[in-house]
């Protein structure tokens, strides 16, 4: 696999795994209490305690994962990673039972992308699989492994339950997953991709337009270290001027001793051989002279060849070359440059995960949380507006590096103070949190220390000293 055995590609899959997930996206929850006809303390408090109940269900890997192996936070991860790898990744929606630690039966189970595939006696293959093929059952139209109607609308995925060429023991059967519920109509599987054609109904690998380079660059990295490796074999020679028809210097064969004995010339121990070590000191016979090996590796080009072709691989992906490898020699402007070219494209990233992925699970729990009483929701099932209404939310996840955190603090506040920016707008781009929560803890941890005799800290003179200090030049 080249995400497996490619440095470079293995650096983009976990940047992007790093900046756009993290530790995981936290829920935020943005009810429109304008349609709702809920005032702020009512909303504030709703909100408050309906992120209490995810974190109930979220936080524990045996509430949320089928297989009991991961919290929703690493399913995130575990999500992105597959879908950057393979092109997409999909997440049954199934039903556990509730326990005494929790009473919510939701469960998500993600699917590996290759056991998405249209079943083999559908597509007329001998062979067990197929690209395309025909459910004969309703007409539809099979796409590998995705089923769409007569409209071109996805209505079932069908899932092998082995991988493609496993030798297993138990027989390749399909399950045909239905794309939505009849009933409820809430989606049964999620499948997160971002299209790049019309009419695409399969996801294309973060890696598909860079293997070539990839390839290539893997080719002579692994050229340069067997050369390298070879030359090092060969530590010195030792050049004599014997006359040839004496025995040569290691000959292969027996060897004839003194005494007529016979034995192995790679047995022989005698004043032909030399043995090297550390601290050794060597005495050469006449008219021998010894010459070290001079490895010229890695050779001129190498570098400037890999650092080429790494700017050609991170231009493809949108992450420049001082991102991709982790290498910010340039000045500030520069780098921090490369961090904004780098993050416009992890928002982007992040929304479209965030649309196929956590938005829809947690409209799913929110459903089964007003459905058993533990979210009060009115009209929630009634009216898709007053539905809509409930289910606003953000998520939060990392924010963008910071060069200079005193920069980048000083061009905050006065974007605030010129009303460019919100203090709420800031903190979610400098700190990731939430703004009206920052000011209630900054508030009881001043009132703790006003109570203690200490000195508060974030004092407005202090600040306004900070924020006067002359700014030194940039690099």
């Amino acid at each position: 696999m080249l995400f497996m055995a490619s440095p470079v590609a293995g650096a983009a899959i976990n940047t992007n795994r790093t900046k756009v997930v993290g530790t995981g996206l936290t829920l935020k929850c943005s009810i429109d209490r304008e349609t709702l006809g809920l005032s702020a303390e009512a909303a504030k408090e709703w909100q408050q305690h309906t992120e209490r109940e995810f974190r109930l269900w979220a936080g524990k890997k045996q509430n949320c994962d089928a297989l009991g192996l991961n919290n929703f936070e690493s399913l995130q991860q575990l999500a992105l990673i597959s879908w950057l790898m393979n092109g997409d990744s999909f997440a049954l929606i199934k039903q556990g039972q509730p326990t005494r630690m929790s009473p919510y039966t939701l469960r998500i189970h993600l699917v590996e992308a290759d056991r998405v595939a249209t079943p083999g006696k559908m597509a007329g293959s001998i062979l067990g699989f197929g690209t395309e093929g025909q459910n004969p059952d309703n007409h539809n139209r099979i796409f590998d492994g995705v089923e769409v109607d007569s409209g071109g609308l996805v209505a079932a995925y069908h899932i092998r339950n082995t991988y493609p060429f496993q030798l297993a023991a138990e027989e390749t059967k399909w399950q045909r997953v239905a794309a939505y519920g009849e009933r409820t109509g809430l989606p049964n599987i999620l499948h997160i991709m971002n299209n790049e054609r019309c009419d695409q109904y399969r996801g294309v690998s973060y890696l598909a337009p860079v293997i070539e380079p990839l390839l290539q660059l893997r080719r002579y990295t692994e050229s340069e270290l067997m050369a390298a490796l070879v030359q090092s074999f060969f530590s010195a020679w030792v050049y004599t001027e014997n006359n040839p028809s004496e025995m040569p210097f290691n000959e292969v064969g027996d060897v004839v001793g003194p005494g007529g004995e016979s034995y192995a010339a790679d047995e022989q121990i005698g004043e032909n051989e030399y043995q090297m070590g550390p601290g050794t000191v060597l005495h050469l016979n006449p008219n021998e002279k010894v010459a070290f090996g001079n490895p010229n590796i890695p050779t001129a080009g190498f570098e400037n060849f890999v650092k080429t072709i790494s700017r050609m691989i991170g231009a493809d992906l949108e992450l420049p070359f001082d991102v991709l490898l982790k290498e910010f020699n340039a000045s500030y402007s520069a780098s921090r440059g490369a961090l904004l070219e780098a993050w416009e494209s992890m928002k982007m990233r992040r929304a479209w995960f965030v649309d196929d992925f956590c938005q829809p699970v947690y409209e799913i729990w929110l459903a089964e949380a007003v459905a058993l009483g533990r979210v009060k929701a009115p009209g929630f099932f009634d009216d898709p507006l007053l539905r809509a209404a409930w289910c606003g939310a953000r998520w939060i996840g990392p924010v963008q590096g910071q060069l200079d955190p005193l920069k980048e603090a000083k061009a905050a506040v006065l974007l605030i103070n010129r009303g460019i920016k919100t203090h709420e707008q800031v903190t979610r781009e400098l700190g990731g949190g939430d703004w009206e929560a920052n000011v209630e803890q900054v508030k009881r941890e001043n009132e703790l220390l006003r109570q203690a005799g200490c000195l508060d800290f974030a004092g407005q003179q202090n600040e306004n000293a900070l924020l006067n200090e002359k700014e030194g030049a940039d690099d």
